[in-house]
């Protein structure tokens, strides 16, 4: 429980079915040294906390805050800072939902004599040919099996996702029914949630700075080595990116290829940007066990994108994907998730060798 109404509605949903419920709360990250000692608020706050406790007391079921700040700093925030430090897109909400929100919290589950565990995301399962399945949920615009690709079957197995057949307006409207107008009304966070300020780029100077000191006066380049311009350090940059570059060409410029060997950020046009194929590295199936020969798919380069047919095949222990069109701005490190209509197929994290195809 976040203390959001996705979260809370969700226990309330169970609570009213009959279930035995236990809100758990998981503190997660330091407030403070997220923020650089500001006071900050969003998902999993402190007023976050009180409020899913204060639902759970409300509704006569227990509520448990547990500190799984050691898991989740290795797991989650050190991967972060290293997935920028190597010159790729970090996706913490895949790995916080493979390896916190699940794998941590069954094994809490475990200690406290739960058979199921219930999370307030837009998606659902059902089990299918021996296989647990995951698919979009109902509302189109809140879907997130997209961050989902990564659940092992032993863990979708224990897994229910109450609110995947409703709608963001239903749940409002089920909070408010319910006699809390306050959570009905909740704003959404949509900013990572260690990174309350937004500032990924003030929260990686201070993780290091002195790398960052050493990373001033980077080169911007074009794909020739014409320098263009300077740079406060690669990591501040991402694929695809357009603003921020700090100059003018007098057309517009994206970044192409970032270059952490030589601390370089290439530049080029949008048209250089479209890849018609991807390796993925450190696949998980879904849907299926395994991938055998080839498969058509629909993949996801990003949580907001439509997705494009393509092609699967492995290529030793990657996936290679052959888009059936030029796709634009594939981000190494990002997930690519593959798609049999509504379904998930698998997912995987995009290898930096696209972008050298």
């Amino acid at each position: 429980m976040s203390g959001g109404v996705d979260s809370s509605v969700t226990a309330l949903m169970l609570h009213e079915e009959g279930y035995e419920v236990i809100g758990v709360t998981m503190k997660t990250w330091d407030y403070a040294d997220a923020s650089g000692g500001k006071r900050v608020t969003g998902c999993c706050d402190l007023d976050s906390i009180a409020d899913a406790r204060n639902m759970a007391v409300s509704r006569g079921f227990p509520h448990i805050i547990l500190d799984i700040r050691e898991e989740f700093g290795g797991a989650i925030i050190g991967n972060f800072v290293d997935e920028y430090m190597a010159g790729r897109t970090p996706n913490p909400c895949v790995l916080c939902n493979t390896f916190i929100k699940w794998e941590a919290l069954l094994k809490r589950a475990d200690m406290l004599d739960c058979e199921l565990i219930a999370t307030g995301h837009y998606a659902n399962v059902r089990e299918e040919a021996g296989r647990h399945v995951v698919s979009k949920g109902l509302d189109p615009g809140k879907d997130q099996s997209y961050v989902l690709w990564g659940l092992e079957q032993v863990n979708l197995r224990r897994t229910r996702f109450p609110i995947g057949r409703f709608r963001k307006s239903e749940i409002r409207e089920m909070a408010l029914q319910s006699g809390f107008p306050e959570l009905a009304s909740k704003s959404e966070s949509y900013e990572i949630c260690f990174i309350p300020d937004n500032d990924y780029r003030g929260f990686l100077k201070r993780k290091d700075p002195a790398a960052f000191e050493k990373l001033a006066h980077g080169k911007l380049v074009t794909a020739d080595g014409t320098v263009l311009g300077e740079h406060d350090g690669y990591p501040f940059f991402t694929i695809g990116q357009r603003k921020g570059l700090g100059i003018a060409t007098g057309e517009p410029q994206y970044v192409t290829d970032i270059r952490p060997e030589t601390n370089t950020v290439v530049l080029g046009r949008k048209e250089d940007l479209k890849k018609q194929h991807m390796w993925v590295r450190r696949p998980n199936f879904v849907k299926v066990p395994a991938l055998n020969g080839e498969m058509e798919a629909v993949v996801k380069v990003r949580y907001k994108d439509k997705g494009t047919p393509a092609t699967l095949s492995m290529d030793g222990e990657r996936v290679r994907v052959e888009f059936h069109a030029p796709v634009t701005g594939i981000a190494p490190g990002q997930s690519a998730v593959f798609y049999d209509g509504d379904d998930v197929i698998g997912g995987g994290f995009i290898d930096r060798e696209t972008l050298r195809a």
